[in-house]
């Protein structure tokens, strides 16, 4: 009989069960004790981490751009204010797809290309929770499209920011300049901590050259914000603060005195005060409106300036190169006295002409019969080229650019504006250097009246008639009076040294009888007046050569090719208080330009303290959308304290002049003057 087995060994299920059960058990306890020792891990050792990663994901910094500081002219006049516009911003952390999404606003915000660049290029370089600006000063039309389907852009918003505005319009564009957007080449060069959330720095003038102390310190908001960005709760604010506020030389009635005089014309006038070297006023005509390029200007608008034949953004009175005429006879004459070359006493006869020895080619006065019997007083007073011919050939280059150069002829004058031009005063060195070729004898005739490749800026014109009448004390031309802020900046408003001068004080004294006389009796007497007297010398810069032998003829010129009127000059005589440069590019002879100086004088030593021009307020113009808040409704210190808790409250500003107006000097090289009967 076969053996029998069970079919089933319960017993021997119940221990393969039990052990299996066992396993799955001691499996699942080791992972759950591995998953708790690592909750424990992070909790114990990662918890500040994870809770601040955590807190970015809902929390963010945002920056809050400081508010530009104000400039105001020396009587507290405003002359740069802030103001708020309505802008469109994106938030990088809540935009997966910028590039469609800035693809998608551009009809509803009429996006350009420049703002499309402007943006590509800013949010590359920004950080994650740092919103960024796509346009700047949205109009109604934008704001309206952009309500309607906001809900389709999360991550976008409206808006305000302050932006500058300049209530003078043209008036003091050159001197204090504009702000504009930040581009790419200015991107590289800050320090993007501290212009976060800023789109505007300076780009010329005043706005430039103290952008330190005018662009302040950036503030921070925390917020909470939910996963589509919208913020649900303020946490925390650290306020930004407000960049210094510059007082300036300028004065608005000088200014408008100095613009008005030019209306019309091409050139540059620059008054300094010669105690101080304070800039007083400083025009270039014609102007432009520095608003338009505060958000950024229009193709159509910057290509009428930049084609414009008369250059209206060339600023004449830093830049322009012109040669200086016989403005500078009254400094050379007394470089004759510092080398011995020449005295008080020493007399010439003029015939007319003067001839180097051994050559019959003939240096022609501007008077073609002479001046008879001239000593060094009568020189300067009738403007006797010849004069200064024998002088200039007995002197020779070297010792007159040593000389001149004293005066700030050839150099920088340090004023605390950008692009200054160094003008040219030449030399042996200079030409082979720059045209490989030896000095001539006839230059050196030619450089002695201010002609040649002797070249000026107005602005160092002023400077050398500001030494001469400091007797030869120097100054530094600057336009920043005082800074008020948390910024400290000192400024030097004293004499910073002395002409080596081998003559008497009383030399500087005959020097200025001599420049009285110029407007009492000689060229620029069409300026006298009784009620105070003014020193001064006229000249008159060729802009087309006349061949030898051939004679001035104004009817065959063009309106351009005519001579540039100058004057310089400086009120009271005997204790001055205004020095005073003036260029009238073809304004065919220096008595012209002495009329042109005459108001100035007349505003700032008569008028100024009786009767100031002040400005007056008049409805904005210029296409600036505001947030709600125009200049104009209120006073500008309130509209400001409005988006600033820490804003000074400060005078009314005048809304903008906002005509454009027109030049860029030519500036030519001529040789010797030609013949004429016009006063020097």
């Amino acid at each position: 009989m076969k053996q029998q087995f069970p079919l089933k060994n319960v017993q021997q299920e119940k221990r393969i069960f039990r052990s299996r059960i066992f396993f799955a058990i001691g499996i699942v306890s080791f992972f759950l004790l591995l998953l708790v020792a690592r909750y424990a891990y992070l909790q114990i050792f990662h918890y500040e981490e994870f809770s601040q990663a955590s807190d970015k994901n809902r929390i963010r910094l945002q920056p809050i751009a400081p508010p530009r500081g104000y400039i105001y002219d020396r009587n507290g006049i405003l002359l740069a204010d802030n103001y708020p516009v309505f802008t469109a911003t994106l938030s990088k952390a809540d935009i997966e797809d910028i590039d469609d999404t800035v693809k998608r606003l551009t009809p509803i915000l009429n996006l350009t290309e420049e703002d499309i660049d402007r943006f590509s290029s800013r949010i590359k370089t920004s950080k994650k929770t740092e919103r960024v600006t796509l346009k700047l000063n949205l109009t109604e039309v934008d704001i309206a499209r952009f309500s309607e389907v906001k809900f389709q852009f999360p991550g976008v918003d409206i808006e305000t920011q302050m932006t500058r505005y300049y209530p003078h319009g043209e008036l003091f564009a050159h001197v204090i300049g504009y702000v504009g957007r930040i581009n790419d080449k200015e991107l590289k060069a800050i320090d993007k901590d501290a212009y976060a959330g800023t789109n505007l720095i300076g780009k010329i003038g005043v706005e430039k050259s103290y952008e330190d102390l005018l662009h302040g310190a950036p503030g921070y908001e925390s917020i909470e914000a939910d996963a589509h960005g919208n913020v649900l709760r303020h946490l925390g604010r650290k306020e930004s603060t407000r960049g210094n506020d510059l007082f300036l030389s300028l004065d608005y009635g000088l200014q408008s005195v100095a613009s008005e005089q030019l209306a019309g014309r091409r050139g540059a006038i620059v008054a300094i005060d010669p105690r101080t070297g304070e800039i007083l006023a400083l025009v270039s005509s014609p102007s432009f409106n520095p608003n338009l390029f505060v958000t950024g200007i229009g193709h159509a608008d910057y290509s009428a300036l930049r084609d414009n034949l008369d250059q209206p953004l060339y600023n004449r009175a830093v830049q322009g190169s012109y040669p200086p005429g016989s403005t500078i006879k009254p400094m050379e004459a007394l470089g004759g006295i510092h080398f011995g070359t020449v005295d008080w006493g020493t007399t010439i006869s003029d015939p007319g002409y003067f001839h180097l020895p051994g050559d019959s080619h003939k240096f022609r006065d501007w008077k073609k019969t002479g001046h008879g019997s001239v000593n060094m007083h009568k020189s300067i007073v009738v403007s006797c080229d010849t004069y200064f011919y024998i002088l200039a050939h007995q002197m020779g280059i070297e010792r007159m650019n040593e000389w001149m150069r004293q005066f700030g002829f050839g150099e920088k004058t340090g004023v605390d504006l950008p692009s200054e031009s160094t003008g040219l005063y030449p030399s042996p060195e200079w030409k082979m250097r720059t045209r490989k070729s030896k000095w001539l004898k006839g230059e050196t005739i030619s450089v002695s009246i201010g002609q040649g490749a002797f070249t000026a800026t107005p602005l160092q014109l002023a400077m050398a008639t500001a030494i001469t009448a400091n007797h030869g004390a120097h100054v530094i031309p600057h336009v920043l009076r005082e800074s008020k802020g948390a910024k400290k900046h000192q400024v030097l408003n004293a004499p910073t040294g002395k002409i080596n001068f081998n003559g008497t004080d009383n030399d500087w004294i005959k020097m200025r009888e001599a420049m009285v006389d110029v407007i009492q009796s000689g060229t620029g007497r069409g300026i006298r007046t009784p009620m105070y007297q003014i020193a001064g010398k006229t000249g008159t810069a060729q802009v087309k050569s006349i061949a030898q032998g051939k004679r001035y003829n104004e009817s065959i010129l063009t309106e351009r090719q005519l001579d540039h009127g100058l004057f310089v000059g400086f009120a009271p005589a005997e204790n001055p208080e205004i020095a005073i440069a003036v260029i009238w590019e073809n304004g065919r002879h220096g008595g012209s330009a002495a009329k042109i100086a005459r108001p100035i004088f007349d505003y700032w030593l008569l008028k100024r303290e009786k009767n100031p021009i002040l400005p007056t307020n008049h409805q904005i113009s210029g296409g600036l959308m505001t947030a709600g808040i125009k200049p104009g409704e209120l006073p500008s210190g309130e509209a400001n304290l409005a988006a600033d808790p820490n804003a000074v409250l400060k005078p009314n500003a005048t809304k903008p002049n906002t005509t454009t107006p027109t030049p860029q000097p030519t500036a030519p090289v001529a040789a010797i003057p030609h013949e004429t009967e016009l006063s020097d």
